[in-house]
């Protein structure tokens, strides 16, 4: 499937969580897993991607937000989830979309891409997505 050169309008933030919701965001964050897409590279590091890298045009690239091995990708993708930058939609059991910030101030989104294992793949935000500030502010919460 083809990704939009726009943003989803669809996608929405759930509510910061309450503190009795933490523990079932842990537990689903320890759960979770990271696939990758070589859409999203131009350097491959350790994701083990095949093909390598194929980086597309139009495509934002992981290589910009300085990540490359996997487990940075979904230590990421588990920190989103434990501060609750999860989407209201949910597939399965499974956020559809993980939002984090990477250590440089890019923030990332991650998508589900097997909603029976609950692995994701992540890329670096489009720069006119409306929820970007929303995800940099949220994740400044903490």
């Amino acid at each position: 499937m083809k990704r939009r050169m726009t943003p989803n309008p669809k996608r929405r933030l759930r509510a910061v969580p309450a503190a009795s919701e933490q523990q079932v965001l842990g537990e689903l964050a320890e759960q979770v897993s990271y696939g990758g897409n070589p859409e999203h590279k131009r350097d491959p590091g350790d994701f083990g991607l095949d093909p390598p890298s194929q980086p597309r045009q139009g495509k934002t690239l992981c290589d910009e937000a300085q990540i490359f091995n996997r487990a940075r990708a979904k230590g990421l993708l588990r920190e989103g989830i434990r501060r609750g930058l999860i989407s209201v939609q949910e597939r399965n059991g499974w956020p559809q979309n993980v939002w984090a910030v990477a250590e440089n101030g890019v923030p990332l989104e991650a998508m589900l891409e097997n909603q029976q294992t609950g692995a994701y793949h992540g890329y670096p935000m489009l720069s006119d997505d409306p929820l970007r500030e929303e995800v940099l502010h949220r994740w400044n919460l903490r």
